[in-house]
């Protein structure tokens, strides 16, 4: 980007834009016998200096160790989402920026994961990237799967999503890489982000693995004894991004609440293990404007996580009907559904409610498998709604389409609904929760009402404040793009907070961030 001007006193409306929108150089706030006037450079005469502000480019926003642990220019994160649509060169085109972003391996293939992996090596070789580790709590051999690909080809960094618990899996990606630095401190050489958004949750990633799973590593020969014993010495992760309000798996909780809770757990945490380091917290959900960046550092978060506003854009791994979908929504255009992979545990994702009817089917999906202990249980008028609105095939057909699934992917889970007619009921209804997100992804014209888009009132935030800019057409729309003006915007931010904190009232069109195109 070009640098900007140097600018001379400016008492008009768009110069002060000008010199509060220049956030590399230094902002001057000096009194002229017109007024408050603001400047790049103090006047030799004939202004009177009031307050001066240090130049605040967005490579200063954040924490400096998060751009140093992970090798970043900017403390910001494009989070994974699921299904791919945190495609391999949505990660790429990060990397290659400054910016760190997951792969999202949720509910993809091992085989496609393989194949994400290679791309990654081949377009991102020695550039900071994550891959996202999703709960499976029923399907925990592809959990395994996912670590051991992550093992194998040398990914760094996993972002962990959904956890409730620690698992075998995660805990042996952590302490793989786990070794001593010459002056005897403990080094994690696997870097974990966990998202959470429960105390609880986050406690158990602030402190070392439950040394029952440690033990049982060591006992499998996946981790040596010399890791066994470093274990206590290091946290389970890294950062823990807090995520509030967000598309997908979500609690809602309001991120202003939420995430100085979990900065007082914390420190608390830390002050009775000092021996463990820090844990940097990030911010996620709800950050899709540049107010709600500023907001969420002027919180205390370290960094910051963008999803839904990611997801309209040109590398996401999803249609162009979906990116226009949610281009075109309102911040009241969202609601809950029930989740595919925790669908028995009542498990709720955030989706897009405009042009689709995917939240009202899936919930009806949900009261169904409440009321009813079978497949065969239910009434005659759910069982035909059933067959010609959601599946549009036969139970029976699609049920060879479950078998045929689960017999690939998990060959427990078909044993298991074969001694619980129950749990049979649910894997028919997941098979419709899973092919949602895909109809959506693929772009399935015959399909569009159904379409299970994750989606979080970040989205319609974005929406409203690009109106009017380049970044309103979704084709426009790039993730560098994006990521670049909510930082800038948010230094902006910043800067009118510091000047209003000291007594300086600009006139509103003065304090707006210009959104011009990059390059």
């Amino acid at each position: 980007m070009t640098a900007p001007a140097l600018s001379g006193p400016r008492t008009d409306p768009a110069g002060i834009n000008e010199v509060l929108n220049a956030v590399e150089l230094p902002c001057h706030v000096v009194q002229t016998p017109a007024g408050v006037a603001l400047t790049h450079v103090l006047p030799a005469r004939g202004a009177r200096p009031v307050l001066s502000l240090a130049p605040l480019p967005a490579t200063r926003l954040g924490d400096p160790g998060f751009r140093t642990a992970h090798g970043v220019t900017y403390a910001l994160m494009a989070g994974a989402m699921a299904g791919g649509i945190g495609s391999p060169e949505l990660v790429t085109a990060m990397a290659r920026h400054g910016y760190l972003a997951a792969y999202g391996s949720g509910g993809v293939a091992p085989s496609r994961i393989e194949q994400a992996l290679h791309h990654l090596a081949a377009h991102a070789a020695g550039l900071p990237y994550a891959v996202n580790l999703l709960h499976a709590p029923h399907e925990p051999a592809v959990e395994r799967a996912v670590v051991d690909l992550c093992l194998r080809h040398g990914v760094r960094c996993v972002e962990a999503s959904a956890f409730m618990n620690l698992t075998a899996p995660l805990v042996h990606y952590r302490l793989a890489g786990l070794h001593r630095r010459p002056d005897g401190t403990v080094a994690a050489a696997n870097r974990v982000i966990a998202k959470v958004s429960r105390p609880e949750v986050a406690e158990r990633f602030l402190t070392p693995a439950d040394p029952a799973i440690v033990t049982a590593l060591a006992d499998a020969g996946l981790i040596s004894a010399e890791q066994a014993a470093l274990a206590a010495y290091a946290p389970m992760a890294d950062d823990v991004t807090v995520e509030a309000d967000s598309g997908g798996h979500t609690d809602g909780r309001p991120l202003a609440v939420l995430l100085p809770a979990l900065a007082g757990l914390r420190d608390a945490l830390r002050q009775r293990h000092p021996h463990l380091g820090p844990v940097r917290l990030g911010a996620a959900g709800g950050i899709g404007t540049p107010a709600a960046v500023h907001a969420a550092f002027a919180l205390g978060a370290d960094y910051v996580v963008t999803g839904s506003v990611n997801q309209a854009c040109r590398e996401a791994g999803t249609s162009a009907q979906a990116r226009r979908m949610l281009a075109a929504a309102g911040i009241a255009d969202v609601g809950l559904a029930p989740s595919a992979d925790m669908f028995e545990f009542g498990s709720r994702v955030q989706v897009l409610k405009r042009g689709t009817m995917f939240a009202q089917r899936a919930g009806r999906l949900h009261r169904c498998y409440e009321r009813y202990d079978s497949l065969e249980a239910l009434p005659a008028e759910e069982r035909e709604w059933l067959e010609t609105v959601v599946l549009r095939r036969t139970i029976a057909d699609v049920w060879e389409d479950v078998v045929e699934f689960f017999t690939h992917r998990d060959p427990a889970q078909l044993e298991a609904a074969q001694a619980d007619p129950r749990r049979r009921m649910a894997l028919l209804f997941r098979w419709y929760l899973g092919l949602s997100s895909r109809w959506a992804s693929t772009g399935d014209t015959e399909r569009t009402v159904d379409y299970q888009i994750w989606c979080g009132p970040a989205m319609g935030a974005f929406n409203q404040w690009a109106a009017g800019t380049y970044l309103a057409a979704p084709e426009n729309r790039s993730v560098v793009d994006v990521s670049h003006h909510l930082l800038r915007g948010a230094a902006v931010a910043a800067r009118v907070h510091q000047l209003r904190l000291a007594g300086v009232r600009l006139p509103q069109p003065a304090t707006a961030y210009r959104v011009i195109p990059v390059g």
